[in-house]
């Protein structure tokens, strides 16, 4: 017996939490400008370099935190789940691959401030390519089966198990830099100790930047799926195209022009009228 899951198809529904979740969106993302600019104190050693950290750190939750949707809908497919699942976990993959890619350059760019250097062995940066690399190739493979063989349900099958190797590499991501040595600096807020070695007021701003980069990455899923979902719903006819497709009825039918009147011919000099 297959458990119940809960219905992605209902439209109306999906465009209010669209609505929603664009405003919150907006306003948390001036909020965090706000903060992160103007309010939030420069670092004492990197100077303002450091400021990169709101965009990097919570380009970074996002993208994990879209590897973590994809893993939960891809889990739903081999249950059983329906196509709707299947673009909420193509939509989550898109969202991952353009929160890591930023969240790679930004690091590569704070990376350059910091260490002098844009890109070096380090596990951080290593384990963080494999995981845009992965999620990359889980996007493809989502694409590519829409009208083809992996859109039957064995290629969604072979799609979510690619989307859930993508999750098994989350953790290594955040961790590397506990297993190996690196020059990356360790975790800041998702710390084994818990505490945040980080001034208040440079905290509430990263936090409020975070927020902002989760709703919006939310509405950018709930606006994609929406948009595959009414793709693939069959169109509705208008009540006026459904009555120009009847057949004409006889009331309806144009009328038959009548023929024209027969046009007499000139008499002629056989003719018994023109003899008499």
């Amino acid at each position: 017996m297959r458990p119940a899951l809960p219905d992605l198809h209902e439209s109306a529904g999906r465009r209010r939490g669209e609505r929603v979740l664009g405003v919150a969106a907006g306003v948390a993302a001036v909020a965090a400008l706000v903060l992160g600019l103007w309010v939030a104190p420069p670092d004492a050693v990197q100077g303002q370099a450091q400021r990169l950290m709101y965009l990097h750190v919570p380009a970074a939750w996002t993208g994990f935190v879209a590897v973590g949707v994809v893993a939960l809908a891809s889990m739903v497919v081999l249950l059983g789940g329906g196509r709707a699942w299947s673009a909420l976990a193509r939509g989550a993959g898109e969202l991952s691959v353009a929160m890591l890619a930023l969240a790679y350059a930004e690091g590569m760019t704070w990376g350059h401030a910091s260490w002098g250097v844009w890109w070096t062995w380090d596990p951080r940066l290593v384990t963080t390519g494999i995981l845009l690399l992965t999620c990359v190739g889980y996007v493809a493979m989502s694409f590519l089966g829409r009208d083809g063989e992996a859109g039957s349900r064995a290629g969604e099958r072979r799609t979510a198990m690619v989307g859930l190797l993508a999750a098994a590499e989350v953790p290594v991501v955040h961790l590397s830099v506990l297993w190996w040595r690196s020059i990356h600096q360790p975790p800041t807020l998702l710390r084994p100790s818990l505490s945040a070695p980080i001034d208040p007021v440079m905290l509430v701003a990263l936090l409020v930047a975070v927020v902002a980069f989760t709703l919006a990455g939310a509405w950018y899923v709930a606006r994609r799926l929406d948009q595959q979902l009414s793709a693939a719903e069959p169109p509705v006819a208008s009540p006026a195209a459904a009555t120009s497709i009847l057949p004409a009825t006889a009331a309806t039918a144009a009328p038959v022009p009548a023929p024209a009147p027969a046009v007499p011919l000139p008499a002629t000099a056989d003719d018994p009228v023109v003899r008499r």
